[in-house]
């Protein structure tokens, strides 16, 4: 088994088509087919189904998938491994990051990290939870900040920050005299939500179910500045984590929720069953040692 007979069937699982994947890495179909035949053959098992011109991942192809991706990942980052064994501290760092939370301190942090790592560099993808997890378990990101709980059979964690939800509506509001508020004070309201890729989308579904009513939903989106410019045109209520009311338009007022389990917890992710490399070990260590005094 060669590393590139691996690179050719992750880029077939990616593309989900051996079509795809061959145009991808500017290779024959026929090459493509004939090395997911050769590892068949070798591993004896079958890696893919077909049906309906489709090809899905066997239970064995799954497990073979994160194989790969562990060696491909192993392989490409010895150049950073050598580096940083030898003081150099680069590489690179994926990480996802919620759509709301309050990025400046984060972005401070990272600022923190680069002048001890000046060679190492970042990207950010901004998603809900339930992206941001799916995308850590596939190999896609390093790393991830989520909403507890996650799944602890696949995930470690550090929970670093705990924050009150308030409700936030337009000065001009109805509720916008209330410094508290019941949840079933909503009931009639409209409501505009992140959708349901983010756990803050269940968990006012079901806190408003729990006291007996559907929450009349109009709008919901992955853009927290649509979500802002509803708001500040007046035209419904949201619920919003306290960390991201420095942000808010002067506009908008934040409510009290008199309702305990109204609050999220914050924690760092990354997949148990890998090999972390140096790189991100110092990162996450770095997150545990600081973030906290910045809080």
């Amino acid at each position: 088994m060669e590393l590139r007979h691996m690179q050719y069937f992750v880029e077939v699982v990616k593309q989900k088509s051996m079509t795809k994947a061959a145009a991808k890495l500017f290779i024959t179909q026929p090459t493509i087919s004939n090395t997911i035949r050769l590892l068949e053959k070798e591993l004896e098992v079958t890696l893919f189904n077909r049906y309906k011109n489709q090809i899905y991942l066997t239970d064995a192809g799954e497990a073979f998938f994160f194989q790969c991706k562990e060696m491909l990942k192993m392989y490409e980052n010895i150049p950073n491994e050598l580096s940083n064994l030898l003081e150099l501290k680069s590489g690179h760092l994926k990480i996802g990051i919620p759509t709301i939370i309050n990025i400046r301190r984060l972005i401070k942090l990272i600022s923190q990290f680069h002048d001890s790592y000046p060679n190492v560099t970042f990207q950010l993808f901004e998603n809900g939870s339930k992206k941001i997890e799916n995308d850590i378990y596939y190999g896609d990101l390093d790393m991830g900040i989520t909403v507890l709980p996650t799944n602890h059979k696949i995930f470690s964690t550090f929970t670093f920050l705990e924050e009150k939800l308030k409700l936030v509506v337009h000065k001009d509001h109805p509720l916008s005299d209330k410094d508290t508020i019941d949840i079933e004070d909503l009931e009639h309201q409209e409501f505009i939500l992140f959708n349901s890729d983010f756990y803050l989308n269940d968990k006012i579904k079901n806190t408003c179910r729990n006291y007996g009513f559907n929450p009349n939903i109009i709008f919901e989106t992955t853009q927290w500045s649509f979500i802002e410019e509803m708001l500040i045109n007046n035209m419904g209520i949201c619920i919003l984590p306290e960390g991201i009311l420095d942000l808010l338009d002067k506009d908008l007022k934040a409510i009290s929720i008199n309702e305990p389990s109204m609050k999220w917890e914050l924690a760092i992710i990354w997949r148990k069953d890998i090999i972390v490399d140096s790189l991100t070990k110092n990162w996450i260590k770095f997150i545990q040692e600081n973030y906290l005094l910045h809080h």
